[in-house]
C-alpha cells in the first residue's frame, strides 16, 4: 500500500493518478478522512495517558504524606482513567485498521508514461524482435506436436489432477530443466544471489505481496492451515526482508529466485489456452531487486533488458508492449510484457502471447512489508522493489514445439539449450 505520509503530502497526486485507472478519486479524500479521525483519537489517548502518569505521581506524593483519604481518592480517579484509556486504544486500534483497510484499495501512483485503456487489447506495443517464421508445410500447434512426440499426457493428468494439468514427458522433462538451468546461468552471470523459496506462505508475509481481495481467484488457500501456495516466487523474496530496516551499503539486492508456481486460473477458455499454456502448476526463474528510491527506474530497464536477452539467444521471436490502465495490477506504477510469438495460436495464423511481466512496484509492497533502509546522512526510507520473470517452463516449451517445428514433424532445439539437452538437437518421433 501507499505510505500514509505520502498520501498526507500529496493527495492531489494520488487523486489524479486513481482517476487515470478509472478508480473514483473519493477513496483518497475518505482516507484522509479515516486518517484524521485517527490522529484526533490518538491525541484523546495520548492525552489520556499523560494524566494518568500525572495522577500516578500525586497517589505517591499523597501515600509519602501520609494522606490516606486524598491517595484513595486519586486511586479511585485512576481506575476511571485507565478504563478510558482501554476504551480509547479500542478505538484507536479500529480507526487504523479502517483507515490502512481503505488505504489499501488505492492503487500505486502511475507512472507518467502508462497508457490509458481499457483492457490488455489496448496494451501499446514498444517495439518487435526477431523474424515471423514462415512455413511451407501445414503446421501444427504445440498440443499436436507434444502428443505426437510424446512429450505431454494431458488425458491422464485430468483423470489424476483435472483440468490444466499435466504430465511432462522425455525431451520436454530435459526442456523444462534446460530453460531453468539457462536462466540461472544467466542470472548468475549477471551476479544475482540464487534463491529456492518455500512453495507456501502465511498470510502476513503473502499480503505483502499481493492484495488478497484481488487475487481469491488465482491463489491456493491451504485448508485448515495459515499456509498459501505461492503464485510466483516473487512473493517469499520479496517477504525476505520483512520487518527489517536494511543499510545503503547493502543495496541493490540482486535475487534469482527459484520455485514452482500454482495458480487456480479461473475463467480462461479455448484451445489456445489448453495444452501447457495456461495451467495451474508450472516452473518459474524470477528476477527480484531491492533498491534505493531513485535508482529504480534503471534497474526497470535493467530487468526488462535481462528478459528480452534471454529470447533473443533462444531465437523466439517477440513484441514488449506497455501494460495500460485496465491492464495494469494495483501494485505496478510501471509494466511492460513480452509477449512471444506462438505461430499455433490463433486458427494457426499467430499471435503474441504473455510470457514474462516487468513490474516497478516502488515503495508500495516495502510499506505493507515494513521493509526500510538507512541513508549515509542518517535518514530512513522505505525501499523500491522490482520484479521480472527471466523464464518460465510451459509457455517457452509451447512455444519453441511451434516456431521450431520441421515438415518431417520434430522440432529443432534451440542452440541456446543445447548444453542442457543431454547431446539432444533434434526432438523425433519415439
Amino acid at each position: 500500500m501507499l505510505d500514509i505520509n505520502f498520501v498526507r503530502e500529496n493527495s492531489d497526486l494520488v487523486k489524479k493518478s486513481e482517476k487515470k485507472r478509472g478508480h473514483d478519486p473519493k477513496l483518497v479524500d475518505d482516507v484522509i478522512k479515516s486518517d484524521l479521525q485517527w490522529k484526533k483519537q490518538l491525541k484523546v489517548m495520548e492525552e489520556l495517558k499523560h494524566q494518568r502518569n500525572v495522577v500516578s505521581q500525586e497517589i505517591n506524593q499523597a501515600k509519602k504524606a501520609k494522606k490516606e483519604a486524598e491517595a484513595k481518592k486519586k486511586i479511585k480517579e485512576m481506575k476511571t482513567v485507565a478504563a478510558d484509556i482501554r476504551k480509547s486504544e479500542d478505538k484507536v486500534s479500529k480507526l487504523l485498521k479502517k483507515r490502512n483497510e481503505t488505504l489499501k484499495l488505492i492503487g500505486n501512483v502511475l507512472h507518467y508514461s502508462v497508457p490509458i485503456g481499457k483492457d490488455d487489447s489496448e496494451n501499446v506495443e514498444l517495439r518487435k524482435w526477431g523474424k515471423i517464421p514462415k512455413f511451407d508445410f501445414p503446421i501444427k500447434d504445440h498440443i499436436e506436436l507434444a502428443e505426437e512426440l510424446d512429450l505431454i499426457d494431458l488425458d491422464t493428468a485430468a483423470k489424476t489432477s483435472g483440468s490444466r494439468f499435466y504430465y511432462l514427458k522425455n525431451e520436454a522433462v530435459l526442456l523444462s530443466q534446460a530453460l531453468q538451468r539457462f536462466a540461472i546461468d544467466k542470472m548468475r552471470e549477471k551476479g544475482y544471489t540464487l534463491i529456492q523459496t518455500p512453495f507456501m506462505l502465511n498470510r502476513a508475509a503473502l499480503e505483502g505481496g499481493v492484495n488478497l481481495s484481488e487475487f481469491e481467484d488465482t491463489i491456493y488457500k491451504i485448508e485448515g492451515e495459515d499456509l498459501y501456495l505461492i503464485a510466483t516466487s516473487e512473493h517469499p523474496l520479496i517477504a525476505l526482508k520483512k520487518d527489517e530496516l536494511l543499510n545503503e551499503s547493502e543495496l541493490p539486492l540482486q535475487i534469482c529466485g527459484v520455485s514452482s508456481c500454482f495458480r487456480k486460473e479461473l475463467g480462461t477458455h479455448g484451445r489456445d489456452d489448453k495444452g501447457i499454456f495456461r495451467v495451474h502448476q508450472f516452473n518459474k526463474v524470477e528476477q527480484i531487486i531491492y533498491c534505493l528510491p531513485e535508482e529504480s527506474p534503471m534497474y526497470f530497464d535493467m530487468l526488462q533488458a535481462n528478459s528480452e536477452a534471454l529470447f533473443k539467444e533462444l531465437g523466439l521471436p517477440f513484441r514488449v508492449v506497455n501494460i495500460c490502465t485496465g491492464d495494469i495490477g494495483n501494485k505496478q506504477s510501471l509494466q511492460s510484457d513480452i509477449e512471444a510469438w506462438f505461430p499455433g495460436q490463433n486458427g494457426k495464423k499467430g499471435t503474441y502471447r504473455e510470457v514474462t511481466s516487468c513490474s516497478n512496484c516502488l515503495d508500495y509492497q516495502a510499506v505493507t512489508l515494513n521493509t526500510r533502509v538507512k541513508r549515509k546522512d542518517g535518514t530512513k526510507q522505505y525501499v523500491h522493489l522490482l520484479n521480472n520473470t527471466a523464464l518460465t517452463d510451459t509457455r517457452p516449451i509451447a512455444a519453441i514445439l511451434e516456431n521450431f517445428q520441421t515438415k518431417n514433424g520434430t522440432v529443432k532445439i534451440p542452440k541456446a539449450l543445447w548444453p542442457y539437452m543431454s547431446g539432444i538437437k533434434e526432438i523425433k518421433r519415439k
